[in-house]
């Protein structure tokens, strides 16, 4: 599988750490003015739009809805494992052939799954149907497809990989199983561009 992109934080108990430094949070946007406090919310608006601008770029230059994905089971060990970061593109006068590894969603199923093509059908008229299967599982994926589905086609394609980082979307699997821990670094991201001064 593959997902498109404890229990909260623990704090010491001694010195009174965690109060002091919400007491230092809440002084700091206290003496902040108005124009200083607009210009930091700004600040932050311009980044997530900027992250927002660049993702649809890479939409666009890869031609996949979603160019970069994480694998989230070991279905695909030794190729991939659990936490490695995909690179797609899914350019459709690329013809799809067996061996190539593709990302595709099936109906009823959220979540894309990683797996390679191992039959190709190509039909007279151009129309490709293929079958995938997991490295790592001992039956293709037909018991995956939606009910009375043998093969896939180009339209279920989200995209094919291209390269990989190993284990660096570990972070987005944690947050996704730990949701506590996603917000509490989003908040300290976020309160960490709010209040950086200008050097």
């Amino acid at each position: 599988r593959a997902l498109r992109w404890g229990r909260g934080l623990c704090w010491p108990r001694s010195g009174g750490v965690r109060g002091g430094a919400a007491m230092d949070l809440f002084g700091d946007l206290r003496r902040m003015n108005k124009r200083q406090l607009y210009y930091q919310v700004l600040n932050f608006a311009m980044i997530v739009s900027s992250a927002l601008m660049i993702w649809k770029g890479l939409i666009v230059v890869t031609g996949s809805e979603s160019p970069i994905v994480v694998v989230l089971s070991g279905s695909m060990e030794p190729a991939f494992h659990r936490g490695d970061l995909l690179f797609l593109t899914n350019f459709h006068d690329d013809p799809i052939r067996a061996g190539e590894i593709v990302v595709f969603k099936v109906e009823g199923r959220d979540i894309p799954i990683v797996h390679r093509v191992i039959k190709v059908h190509e039909k007279g008229n151009g129309n490709i149907k293929f079958l995938t299967k997991g490295d790592n599982n001992e039956v293709d994926d037909r018991g995956l497809y939606k009910e009375g589905q043998n093969w896939l086609e180009k339209k279920d394609v989200v995209g094919r990989a291209r390269g990989f980082l190993p284990y660096v979307g570990m972070v987005t699997i944690i947050m996704n199983d730990y949701p506590k821990f996603k917000y509490a670094l989003l908040a300290v991201m976020g309160a960490y561009v709010l209040l950086k001064r200008e050097s």
